[in-house]
């Protein structure tokens, strides 16, 4: 709440410099605040009595949202790429996904590598678990295992990210 927002009889009035004002009418610090060209900001309406603040407020919504830019502009958004296999993989295919991973952790990606059983391939669940460990030693380099491998019904999946 800003200015003539500020319903409140009294309030705990804060300066521009920071210094306390004192506890006052709402009126009073809306006219010291419209003598010195600024507003009059309620920043603690929990408070008893209320805090406000003599500040530019035009100037304050300003640097708000410079630096909600900045703080959006330093985010990193991490996707999740997948990468499928069978227990039956050949190696030139193993060697292909696996190039394709590494180039995904390198880029800053998560890699999820899945392992899907047909038929009665889920009874061999050993050789899922071998296959995902070698595909981690071959990409140890560039990433890290984040999530082990697990099996979740007729897939094993285990999740790759990247180092920092």
């Amino acid at each position: 709440m800003i200015n003539e927002d500020i319903r409140d009889k009294e309030v705990r009035v804060i300066g521009p410099n920071g210094d306390q004002l004192g506890i006052m009418s709402a009126s009073e610090a809306l006219d010291i605040a419209s003598k010195q060209n600024l507003d009059l900001v309620k920043i603690s309406p929990q408070a008893n009595p209320p805090v406000c603040k003599i500040m530019d407020y035009g100037k304050y919504r300003f640097e708000m949202a410079k630096r909600e830019k900045e703080n959006r502009k330093n985010q990193r958004v991490v996707n999740i790429k997948e990468v499928k296999l069978s227990p039956s993989i050949d190696t030139h295919d193993f060697e292909t996904k696996l190039k394709a991973a590494v180039k995904f952790l390198g880029s800053g990606d998560k890699v999820k590598v899945t392992v899907r059983f047909r038929g009665r391939e889920v009874q061999h669940a050993k050789l899922g678990e071998e296959l995902l460990a070698r595909f981690a030693e071959g990409a140890a380099e560039v990433g890290n295992v984040e999530k082990a491998p697990k099996l979740e019904g007729k897939n094993m999946a285990m999740v790759i990210a990247p180092k920092k």
